[in-house]
């Protein structure tokens, strides 16, 4: 990203003013944006919650976990639209929040949006670190204090619009691992390698641990009791 950054300011022009370090210039399209939302999305709490909820109430699980997350991603994005044309000069949403509301709003949401921050970053270094540990034998401590070092130093030179450029690299490494796990899965495993074995497996899983409040205590049905629950709360 550091060396994007330069390529972009010695043959693009690009000069890296406050605005353009804190806006990206105001030119971001809908492409970045999108593997953004993809990247910042896809964490550890996606990961193992959503594995969870398939393990726990087959594919209703997944389904529900999605369907909740999309309606999260619909709302901000009318909401963006909307702040978009009336603050249009806006930074943040926190410049909104002291316009419309007063100070006293203001820090309030300002206490929320660092509190989320700190929780937020602590969960993704937590999890990357162990992620680290496990390929490479690195303490997680020591893990802990190294990954924000190279995030914090092309954030630095490149300011947001490297923050969308390094998503969007994330993103098509998220889409290459899915194809290869779904390839492994229904087309070269020794274990499965079909989609006719994995349903065949499915059925057996259901037979020897029936799903509780699944219709047939089935794993591929979407008439999942618990599966429901959980998407209503």
């Amino acid at each position: 990203m550091m060396l994007t950054t330069f390529v972009l300011r010695r043959y693009n022009n690009e000069l890296q003013t406050s605005e353009v370090f804190s806006t990206a210039g105001r030119t971001v399209k809908s492409g970045l944006v999108s593997s953004a939302v993809v990247s910042s999305w896809t964490w550890a709490a996606t990961l193992l919650q959503s594995s969870a909820v398939a393990y726990n109430y087959g594919v209703s699980g997944p389904f529900w976990y999605a369907s909740g997350a999309t309606v999260q991603v619909i709302l901000f994005a009318t909401l963006a639209i909307e702040l978009k044309r009336k603050a249009p000069n806006a930074h943040t949403f926190l410049e909104v929040i002291r316009a419309r509301y007063g100070p006293v709003t203001h820090g309030v949401y300002i206490t929320f949006g660092l509190m989320t921050n700190v929780l937020v970053t602590a969960m993704l270094l937590t999890g990357g670190s162990a992620v680290v540990t496990s390929l490479t034998g690195v303490p997680t401590a020591a893990a802990c204090f190294l990954l924000p070092i190279g995030v914090v130093l092309y954030t630095m030179f490149g300011g947001i619009k490297a923050t969308f450029l390094t998503d969007y690299v994330h993103t098509v490494m998220i889409l290459i691992i899915i194809f290869i796990f779904a390839f492994t899965a229904y087309a070269t495993s020794e274990v499965l390698g079909s989609p006719g074995a994995v349903y065949d497996a499915l059925v057996e899983a259901a037979e020897r641990h029936p799903v509780v409040g699944n219709a047939g205590g089935s794993y591929l049905t979407m008439q999942s009791k618990e599966g429901a629950i959980f998407f209503g709360e």
